[in-house]
C-alpha cells in the first residue's frame, strides 16, 4: 500500500482490460487516478469503483489519436489534481490482417491509436512533468514490438516503433528526472484478445508458445507498470520490459 502515494496518474484506454487492472491497482496504492476510454460507461463504471473502494479518480472520454483531446485531459486532470506524475499509454487496437491485404485506412488507425496516441500523450505531459520536477512515463508496446509477428504488420511495427520511440524520449528527458520505460504484454486474457482465446486451436496455440504453463492476466500486467510509475524504478528509464510468460527468452 502507497507505493504511489500523493502521485497524479493518467492512465489511456483504462475502462477495460489492462488499463482496468492498472488503474484499480494505482488507486489502491495511494494514486489520484485519471480514468480515460472512449468507452465513456465503461470510464464511469472504473470511476466508480474506484470510489468504493476509497480511491480517487476522476475519468474522461479520451480519443487518444487527437490532440485536442489530449490538449483538454491533461488541461482537466491538472486543473482537478495541480500535476501529472505518472502517464500510462496504454490505449490501443489490434490487427490481424495480412501485410497485402492490409487497406491503408486499417493501418493509419492502427498507427493514430497506437503510435501517435503515444506521441501526443507524451508531447502533452512532458511540460506539465517539467514544471513538477520529473515524472515517469510508460508506453504499453508488445512481444509483437520485440520480435515479427505472422499476419500483423501493421500491429508489430505500430508496437516495434513505441519500443524505440521510448527509448529516445527517454534519452532527451533524463536530466530533467524524467523517465521512460516501455512494457512488452505477452499473450494476456483481455477483452482485445478474447475473440483469438474463443478459438480453441489459437488458444493452444498461445498455450503452448508461452514457456510458463499459464496465460497472463491483466493484473500480471499492472503490477509491471506499477514497479515502473513508483518511485522503487527511479534508476530505471530506457528499458523494455517484457512481462510474456517467458515468450520472447526463445
Amino acid at each position: 500500500m502507497g507505493r504511489l502515494e500523493n502521485k497524479v496518474a493518467i492512465i489511456t484506454g483504462s475502462a477495460g482490460g489492462q488499463g482496468k487492472a492498472e488503474a484499480i491497482l494505482f488507486a489502491k496504492e495511494g494514486a489520484k487516478v485519471v480514468v480515460t476510454d472512449v468507452q465513456e460507461d465503461k470510464v464511469n463504471q472504473v470511476v466508480a469503483i474506484i470510489k468504493e473502494n476509497g480511491g480517487d479518480a476522476i475519468g474522461f472520454y479520451h480519443n487518444v489519436a487527437s490532440e485536442d483531446n489530449w490538449i483538454q485531459v491533461v488541461k482537466d486532470t491538472v486543473k482537478a489534481f495541480g500535476k501529472v506524475d505518472v502517464l500510462v499509454n496504454n490505449a490501443g487496437v489490434t490487427s490481424n490482417i495480412p501485410l497485402i491485404d492490409t487497406p491503408l485506412e486499417q493501418w493509419n488507425k492502427v498507427m493514430d491509436i497506437n503510435l501517435t496516441g503515444t506521441f501526443l500523450g507524451m508531447k502533452h505531459v512532458i511540460p506539465v512533468m517539467l514544471e513538477n520536477g520529473g515524472g515517469s512515463i510508460v508506453n504499453i508496446s508488445s512481444i509483437a514490438g520485440l520480435t515479427g509477428g505472422s499476419g500483423a504488420g501493421a500491429y508489430t511495427a505500430s508496437k516495434g516503433a513505441i519500443r524505440l520511440f521510448t527509448k529516445a524520449a527517454a534519452v532527451d528527458y533524463a536530466k530533467q528526472n524524467i523517465r521512460v520505460n516501455s512494457v512488452h504484454p505477452g499473450y494476456i486474457e483481455t477483452p482485445m484478445t478474447e475473440t483469438f482465446f474463443s478459438n480453441k486451436q489459437m488458444l493452444n496455440w498461445f498455450k503452448a508458445a508461452t514457456p510458463l504453463p499459464y496465460l497472463g492476466k491483466p493484473e500480471d500486467i499492472a503490477e509491471g507498470v506499477l514497479y515502473l510509475a513508483s518511485d522503487e524504478s527511479k534508476f530505471v528509464t530506457g528499458i523494455e520490459l517484457p512481462i510474456d510468460g517467458g515468450y520472447s527468452a526463445q
